[in-house]
């Protein structure tokens, strides 16, 4: 893979996130396919993608679509939630993927070693995202956040082929860092996203009531984290954490909290649950996060 020539990329999920990045990679001039459920094959065939967006502008690009993987590809960009993980990878078997990277850009911190079992391990690489993206119907993509931006970090891959595909992503448009440290990078983004995951959901506000009006709560989660993040060899910085919160417009809601209005399946185990598995592997106590999930849990969730 070089980032001088039409790359072959499958896109799984072509959701908020994975029908962003197909696009942009469809008009930087790369062959995509994106893989999904036959309504979803059927609308983007017929239709394509649309994007609205304050960073790109408004476009549409055509796409190729289908159920699963038919041909090797130099980079297969896995988008779909944690909670339609093990079904969606039956669309990629790892005899026709070939020798092309897989880039997870999934939450939490224990899906890289899932897809490893799956996958030749040099060919993962675990990707975190930062970007508002929703997806309003099959191929309708609607990019909220005025920035996308993925770090790529792998103990396997070849750091060669992460500065590519990092090269890659950034003449498409989006912001890409390549991370020395895979944990760290993982354990970042969750130590930031589970306080405000779990709390927005379980009291059904947006980030501006929590960090105001549950403060208290929001700081406890933090420390709570961090000290998970630590324990794990990552950095915790809560009080970088706190000013994120802060920055935060007073409306915005978590994915999660999106989810549960919507009644879709909650990401619990990949941004709940993971954290009480390591706090345990590690002896580290984590009693609100405990909380939280048998509240969600109690509710159905």
């Amino acid at each position: 893979m070089t980032d001088s020539r039409s790359l072959n990329v499958a896109v799984l999920g072509p959701g908020g996130v994975g029908g962003l990045l197909a696009a942009l990679l469809v008009r930087a001039g790369h062959r995509v396919t994106c893989l999904a459920g036959d309504d979803t094959v059927r609308a983007l065939r017929a239709d394509g993608i649309r994007v609205t967006s304050g960073q790109f502008g408004d476009f549409a690009v055509e796409v190729a679509a289908d159920t699963e993987l038919r041909e090797p590809v130099d980079l297969c960009v896995v988008a779909v939630k944690q909670t339609a993980l093990r079904p969606a990878l039956d669309r990629v078997d790892p005899d026709v993927l070939g020798d092309g990277l897989v880039v997870p850009l999934l939450n939490g911190v224990e899906h890289p070693a899932e897809l490893r079992r799956r996958y030749r391990p040099e060919l993962v690489v675990p990707g975190v995202i930062r970007v508002e993206s929703t997806r309003q119907a099959p191929g309708r993509i609607a990019h909220g956040s005025p920035f996308t931006e993925i770090d790529l970090a792998s103990a396997t891959a070849d750091p060669g082929r992460l500065k590519e595909l990092a090269g890659v992503l950034a003449d498409a448009g989006v912001t890409a860092r390549v991370r020395e440290d895979e944990s760290a990078a993982l354990w970042g983004k969750l130590a930031f996203l589970a306080p405000f995951a779990l709390l927005t959901t379980r009291h059904g506000l947006p980030i501006g009531p929590i960090r105001t009006e549950h403060r208290d709560e929001l700081l406890a989660l933090v420390e709570e984290l961090a000290s998970v993040s630590r324990a794990c060899g990552a950095p915790g910085d809560t009080a970088a954490s706190i000013r994120l919160y802060d920055a935060f417009p007073a409306g915005a809601k978590s994915s999660m909290q999106r989810d549960a209005e919507a009644g879709r399946p909650l990401e619990l185990d990949a941004i709940g649950r993971a954290v009480v598995r390591a706090a345990e592997r590690h002896a580290v106590a984590v009693p609100l996060v405990s909380a939280l999930l048998a509240e969600l849990d109690r509710r159905g969730h």
